[in-house]
């Protein structure tokens, strides 16, 4: 009996990489190849051995009888959360195709507002790093020279923000070891709340009471339920269903959510419109706009309108990110900078004043 060595836990696939393996999935499934066989085809094509092993791994489930959902949810620390239920929901309404070209225009959507946060960012963050080095040097360095100077030019009065910057500059380090800390914790939380259900709900909602990235976040996950379900009316699901499966392919916890609750009170009866009354991040505009569709049979057409225009808003969005982001940080430093700078001279100009007044 030999020991056996544990398996290294599988890492996240990359977003690249999970684009061009969706991508190509996509196009295998349009052709007709079955999903078992699609997936041995691309596990060919990866130079990854990690993510190929990774594929035929799934294959090999899939060939056994375990269902796709739990497939890929066994390995959900690889995949987007939710992605194994949306394949399932691609293959049941026989429109797996079409869900995972919609999938990839969601991500490639929220990918770009990804990078226009931290090209947004990275520029100033470049420089608030730069000002904290210099700014720390010279608190070591230099500031604590000029405090016994000053404090006897004006006699020991020296100004409330004068005195903040000493008081500053004698605790720099732990100062910044706080702010590290601080930092590091609020990084930490974050990746704890990704990886539950509740969790993610919870980040969500944190995301969702920011001023413009709340805005561009719901206006995304709306776009990308709204073509999904327009993809599920089109292969024949209801209406409580289509809301279902159509939230879970948003990846949003609390659409899915809100959806659950309005299917659920539709198939005891209750109106749409009422059903989703209270709802967190379902607006009513977007179940009218089902109700309307469902009544004059143009339900598809409906929610491929609500698409674009929820994607629209998603563009919209992200131009507003970009131009408020910058410019904000950028003041938020030259503040910062601009206080210690006033510090270091009100003590001068006090000393100024003073002696303009006795001459």
């Amino acid at each position: 009996v030999e020991k056996a060595e544990g398996q290294r836990p599988r890492t996240a696939v990359g977003r690249n990489e999970f684009l061009l393996f969706n991508q190509q999935l996509a196009s295998i499934t349009k052709a007709g190849v079955p999903l078992e066989r699609g997936l041995r085809e691309l596990a060919q094509d990866i130079t990854s051995k990690s993510m190929r092993q990774l594929i035929e791994d799934i294959a090999g489930d899939l060939e056994r009888g375990v269902p796709i959902e739990q497939a890929f949810g066994k390995r959900e620390g690889s995949f987007p959360p939710l992605y194994g239920r949306i394949l399932k929901a691609g293959v049941e309404t026989g429109r797996l195709s079409e869900m995972l070209t919609s999938l990839n225009r969601h991500l490639e959507l929220a990918g770009h507002t990804r990078r226009i946060v931290i090209e947004a960012v990275s520029y100033p963050l470049v420089i608030l790093v730069l000002g904290a080095i210099i700014i720390t040097g010279l608190f070591l360095l230099v500031i604590p020279q000029f405090e016994s100077i000053l404090s006897e030019m004006v006699g020991g009065r020296l100004p409330v923000l004068t005195l903040g910057m000493f008081a500053l500059a004698r605790h720099i380090i732990p100062f910044w070891i706080v702010v590290g800390i601080v930092l590091g914790v609020v990084i930490i939380v974050f990746a704890g709340f990704s990886s539950t259900p509740g969790g993610r709900r919870v980040k969500e909602s944190l995301f969702l009471r920011l001023p413009v990235i709340g805005r561009l976040y719901r206006a995304t996950v709306l776009s990308r339920m709204a073509e999904a379900m327009a993809v599920l009316i089109g292969a024949g699901c209801d209406i409580p269903e289509a809301l279902r499966l159509g939230a879970v392919s948003s990846g949003s916890g609390l659409l899915v959510q809100d959806s659950d609750t309005v299917s659920q009170q539709v198939e005891r009866g209750t109106n749409l419109l009422e059903a989703g009354h209270g709802m967190r991040i379902l607006p009513r505009l977007f179940l009218y706009s089902i109700q309307l569709g469902a009544q004059r049979n143009e339900l598809q057409d409906n929610l491929n309108s609500l698409g674009e225009m929820y994607a629209d808003q998603a563009r919209v969005g992200q131009s507003q990110l970009q131009t408020i982001l910058l410019p904000g940080m950028i003041v938020g430093i030259g503040v910062l900078v601009a206080m210690a700078i006033v510090g270091m001279l009100l003590p001068i100009i006090q000393v100024v004043q003073s002696l303009s007044a006795t001459g």
